[in-house]
């Protein structure tokens, strides 16, 4: 029987580290690139990310700073409090946690971000930019991670039929638009998508991305087909698992990327890519 490949993410994040590092020569004797991370509150899953993000920025040679507040803080306060930081030219990027807590107006933080610092993709221009195809935006890093392991594992991506299970503007819509760049035929599907397995398994490509714990198992999965697993959930048992079975896929897929040590791995590595590309940035203007 043949054996599924995990694609595990540090390989890709290793390659990522010495791109980023080659690009770090180009700012010799220019300040180190310093990323702030914004965070409101204290929930478990953003604090476990920034210490993941802080930990490997340091680990490729750049400067990270975790800028916590209350989850108490009102609107106004937290808007006067971000632009300082967006305005602080010490700051090369900047990653903001969402969701914000309900008092704060997320729409009106997202158009503030500086298009040039904005590391997540997250403020209108740069979304705008990801969906006419205009390279000079920053895509989410959950987003071109995916794309980054696909190529980082040499897997064909033009003119493979790619679905997608999930919408939203963190990782499903602008994965779209990047896997349409690189010429696949893309799908998207989501919880209410109609015979959802049957859709997954024409699928050479499967992105799950739905946000719920093990969603898909080996009747969403074609034969030989590649699964990319985003989803980061706890099952009944209050271990970390993904969007997909992996033990239920083991002898249909091809390949497929574990949960943890696969997608998350290498997001953190594009944020350190795009931070130093926001400093390149900076000094050829």
């Amino acid at each position: 029987m043949r054996e599924m490949i995990p694609l595990k993410g540090a390989a890709v994040s290793a390659k990522l580290k010495k791109e980023v590092q080659d690009s770090l020569t180009l700012l010799q004797g220019k300040d180190t690139p310093k990323l702030a991370i914004v965070r409101v509150g204290e929930k478990p899953d953003d604090m476990a990310y920034e210490r993941g993000a802080i930990k490997k920025m340091q680990n490729f040679g750049l400067e990270a700073e975790s800028y916590p507040f209350p989850e108490t803080i009102s609107n106004e306060d937290f808007k006067r409090e971000f632009r300082r930081i967006n305005e602080n030219p010490e700051i090369t990027g900047i990653l903001l946690l969402l969701p914000l807590p309900d008092q704060i107006s997320q729409k009106e933080i997202e158009t503030m971000i500086d298009p040039a610092k904005d590391m997540d993709g997250i403020s209108p221009m740069n979304q705008a930019k990801i969906f006419s195809g205009d390279l000079s935006g920053y895509a989410p890093c959950t987003a071109e991670a995916v794309i980054e392991v696909l190529k980082g594992y040499e897997i064909p991506i033009e003119g493979k039929r790619v679905t997608i299970v999930g919408r939203s503007m963190v990782v499903g819509k602008p994965l779209a638009m990047l896997l349409l760049k690189e010429n696949a035929t893309v799908t998207i599907c989501h919880t209410r998508t109609k015979d959802l397995p049957s859709e997954c398994r024409r699928a050479g490509i499967l992105v799950a991305a739905a946000g719920r714990a093990k969603m898909l198992g080996a009747e969403s999965v074609g034969e030989g087909a590649v699964v990319i697993d985003v989803g980061i959930n706890v099952d009944a048992e209050g271990k970390l698992c993904g969007d997909v079975d992996y033990e239920a896929i083991r002898n249909t897929a091809a390949m497929a990327t574990p949960v943890p040590g696969g997608v998350g791995t290498v997001t953190t590595a594009v944020l350190a890519k795009h931070l130093v590309r926001a400093a390149l940035a900076k000094e050829t203007i």
